[in-house]
């Protein structure tokens, strides 16, 4: 009898304990379930978080350990882990922490690779040298060009001895961390080329331009004379009528890209009478390379340029141009808004 009652108390003990260990398991459970969900302690200064490539699982929680995001232990993080399935499924890469994420939305991206995608724009109109600049100073893109000439560079995408201006099409880019400005490059220039392979057959005929890169010349002159949409394709038709007559294109941003360093915000006499390969006013026909990066409009305008007359134009200083059909025309237009000797002129 005692042993029976000895056996029960046995009995009752393991079932209390079982019962306790029960009990704390959903309180585990449910402390997990609430860190699972809880949004996380994210600092505005610190908007992403980087994963190594070839971190472990617990490299990764010690990296979200040390920004601090959770108070939980480490092993919520396993347990929330394996309870998704996603323990093996985590990938380097920048992911971003947004106001209110949780932990679990966190894993998610993480076994997703929704990794942080940046944006890098060319603009229409910038030289090859300010393009470097510009990727120079954008953040996390790996600086591979750095320590390379244009001439490295160019060789680098397969095209040895070429210049490198004009050939990188003007446009944003995605990109993720660890990718190169090279990459940027690469894929900038593989779009121009396509571009050109599209537009290029549609050209008008009879054009005065033989080849997609002498397009991609005169494009990057209508692209530095206007910034108004609706001139480019009349300004485009006053250059190609000339290249037809033979008349030098007479094109300041030409002469100004010939200048270089020199250029310090005005072109005088003694510029136009300097004699570089750019100088349109000293040279007929086009310049040897293009003189910054045309965006698509100014080469579609390039390709079907307005039909017409006129065979100048002038700046009128609003941004805008007076298209003129002969010389006296254009004189008077001159003397009317760049020496400011009449009140207005007619378009």
């Amino acid at each position: 009898m005692k042993l029976q009652r000895g056996g029960v108390r046995v009995w009752i003990g393991i079932l209390v304990l079982l019962a306790a260990l029960l009990a704390s398991a959903v309180v585990v459970w449910q402390e997990i379930s609430r860190f699972a969900d809880a949004p996380m302690a994210i600092h505005p200064d610190a908007p992403s978080v980087v994963i190594p490539r070839g971190a472990g699982f617990n490299r990764i929680v010690d990296e979200l350990q040390a920004r601090h995001l959770s108070a939980a232990p480490r092993w919520f993080w396993r347990v929330l882990a394996e309870r998704m399935h996603v323990t093996r499924d985590l990938q380097a890469g920048e992911y971003a922490l947004r106001p209110g994420m949780t932990p679990r939305q966190l894993l998610d991206d993480m076994a997703h690779s929704r990794v942080v995608q940046h944006r890098f724009t060319i603009v229409d109109g910038w030289t090859f040298q300010q393009l470097r600049k510009a990727l120079d100073d954008a953040p996390a893109l790996r600086h591979a060009t750095a320590s390379m000439s244009n001439a490295e560079i160019m060789r680098r995408l397969g095209m040895a001895g070429k210049n490198p201006e004009g050939r990188f099409l003007p446009e944003t880019y995605a990109y993720v961390l660890g990718d190169s400005d090279l990459d940027i490059l690469r894929r900038s220039h593989q779009a121009m080329q396509h571009l050109l392979a599209k537009l290029w057959p549609e050209r008008e005929t009879d054009l005065p331009i033989k080849t997609p890169y002498q397009a991609l010349i005169l494009a990057s002159i209508v692209e530095k004379e206007t910034a108004q949409a609706d001139e480019r394709a009349r300004i485009a038709g006053v250059f190609v009528r000339r290249l037809r007559k033979g008349m030098r294109l007479q094109t300041d941003p030409a002469v100004i890209y010939g200048m270089g360093a020199s250029y310090h915000g005005n072109i005088r006499r003694r510029d136009l009478q300097t004699d570089t390969p750019y100088n349109t006013y000293m040279h007929a026909g086009l310049p040897p390379t293009p003189i910054a990066l045309p965006g698509k409009p100014a080469i579609v305008a390039a390709l079907h340029p307005e039909p017409g007359k006129a065979l100048y134009f002038v700046a009128r200083g609003d941004g805008t141009h007076v298209f003129s059909d002969t010389l006296a025309e254009h004189d008077r237009a001159v003397r009317c808004y760049q020496l400011k000797l009449c009140k207005g002129a007619s378009r």
